[in-house]
């Protein structure tokens, strides 16, 4: 069927490089692949005149990607650790929107040179939903980093939305004015466990 070609098969038979590419279909579009360097590549059908994937760094863990069945799948993240806390501010304020981006992961071996064999062959497409950062905890003389990830969602819909740091008192009353359930959550937030109703 050749979907994948030969060369690309004989290569995965024995010791090969991997390398994984996402493309994310913003305005203008991110390329990046899980590695230390940036490499000319093309998605056929995607960008068929080819471009440059930005070197994303060592990939240190790959998320499970399910295809949509019965319109249901996970949502996965797509992490990027170590970014220095500047970096990474500049970085999320140059980002183009991305919720509703198409999203495709793709793969092919590289040669002794760390350069693709083939064209990236797709395998997986998601729709992009919501960035999020996040900051360790640092100790001693440690510096402060940034982790940035992306949340993609299979098929065409996404259905989540960034989580919130804390859910208060004035979040559920712009739901519902009248419901009291989040009353005592900034009493939570300081350590001071709150009396809670009793009902009969």
């Amino acid at each position: 069927m050749d979907w994948v070609p030969a060369d690309v098969v004989e290569s995965l038979r024995g010791s090969h490089n991997l390398g994984i590419f996402l493309r994310v279909d913003t305005d203008p579009a991110l390329h990046v692949w899980f590695g230390v360097n940036d490499i000319p590549a093309s998605i056929d059908g995607v960008d068929p005149d080819g471009t440059v994937y930005i070197g994303g760094g060592r990939l240190l863990g790959v998320p499970t990607l399910e295809v949509l069945v019965n319109g249901t799948a996970d949502s996965v993240e797509f992490t990027l650790s170590g970014v220095d806390p500047a970096t990474g501010n500049a970085m999320i304020d140059s980002l183009p929107p991305v919720r509703g981006a198409a999203v495709q992961v793709g793969l092919t071996t590289l040669d002794q040179y760390w350069q693709p064999i083939s064209s990236i062959i797709p395998i997986w497409t998601g729709t992009a939903s919501h960035i999020g950062e996040s900051s360790p905890a640092v100790q001693g003389s440690q510096s402060p980093t940034l982790t940035l990830s992306l949340t993609v969602v299979a098929g065409d819909r996404t259905r989540s939305r960034p989580a919130r740091s804390l859910w208060s008192s004035a979040h559920q009353k712009a739901l519902s004015p009248t419901d009291s359930f989040c009353d005592q959550t900034s009493r939570l937030s300081r350590g001071v466990l709150p009396t809670w109703p009793k009902y009969n």
